[in-house]
């Protein structure tokens, strides 16, 4: 069955969502604050619309795609995309942000009628693409029903954690993981580069040993055992550094809000938060292998 959608945020992201809800068969009215943005998803079947309120007040569905969550929370309020749709209509917020705030957006859809989830992915600009992203969803059981073929639509597996926020949880902690992970596997790297060990051998290893790992077997940071990914492309994001800075940025709010000891994911925020100021601003996050072999004095 159809709906009609607005697609609000046509970015690196979002863009690509919103033409395979097009390809899926959905109308979709998008509209981003960007000219250039708006023009590029037109060519793709996104019918612009003049304002996210006018595109929000025809469709069933409003999908939002931002960077942070005072954008949704302002275009909720201020922009008045609340008051602007139809009682009933459903919010579904893709963006990351800090869980507090997708509480408090949740409850401010529903207070204004409306139902919500929070389905931040997982996935980046290539799983947007391919529509092979994993949602995680929060809030309610409905509403996770009624949205799931629109999420089939833009990704290969919706999980639906719980109630408000949820969603946004289960993100935080996935990418901390990650981090922790990449981190780990590009210390090993450098450490097997000190010792004489070649990286095809290490790879070899640990990719079916016990060091396997997504951030080795897909974005294994070292050029050479996995042709796909970023350090094969001059790490051309992928998952750029600022993303992940920002991922655990939201993770640290967390563990220090829930008086959470977590050393490692609080040294990952600051390792990242370093590099993507730095070095790593237009880099993929695998490239932080860079800033760690200076300083173990093995060659860059």
């Amino acid at each position: 069955m159809s709906s009609t959608v607005a697609f609000i945020g046509l970015g690196h992201m979002g863009a690509p969502m919103a033409a395979n809800l097009v390809k899926a068969g959905h109308r979709v009215l998008g509209f981003d604050l960007v000219p250039d943005l708006l023009a590029a998803s037109a060519a793709a079947g996104v019918e612009p619309a003049t304002s996210a309120a006018d595109a929000a007040a025809e469709a069933d569905v409003v999908i939002t795609m931002l960077p942070a969550g005072r954008h949704v929370l302002g275009l909720y309020h201020e922009q008045g995309l609340l008051a602007a749709a139809r009682p009933g209509t459903l919010f579904v917020d893709c963006s990351t942000i800090d869980v507090a705030d997708a509480r408090t957006a949740h409850e401010a859809v529903v207070a204004a009628g409306h139902r919500a989830l929070d389905a931040p992915v997982s996935g980046g600009v290539v799983g947007a693409e391919a529509a092979t992203l994993t949602f995680m969803v929060g809030g309610g059981a409905e509403e996770f029903a009624v949205a799931e073929s629109l999420l089939a639509a833009m990704g290969k597996k919706a999980v639906h954690c719980g109630a408000a926020g949820a969603g946004q949880a289960a993100k935080i902690c996935n990418n901390m993981i990650l981090a922790v992970s990449m981190i780990g596997v590009s210390e090993a790297f450098v450490l097997a580069e000190s010792l004489g060990l070649d990286r095809q051998a290490l790879y070899d290893v640990a990719s079916t040993a016990s060091g396997q790992c997504w951030a080795l077997t897909v974005n294994c940071p070292v050029p050479g055992p996995v042709p796909s990914s970023p350090a094969n492309h001059d790490y051309r994001p992928g998952f750029a550094a600022p993303l992940m800075a920002k991922d655990l940025g939201l993770a640290a709010n967390a563990l220090r809000a829930g008086g959470v000891d977590a050393p490692l994911g609080y040294k990952a925020a600051e390792l990242y938060a370093a590099f993507a100021e730095g070095e790593g601003a237009d880099l993929d996050f695998s490239a932080i292998l860079r800033t760690l072999r200076p300083q173990n004095g093995t060659p860059a």
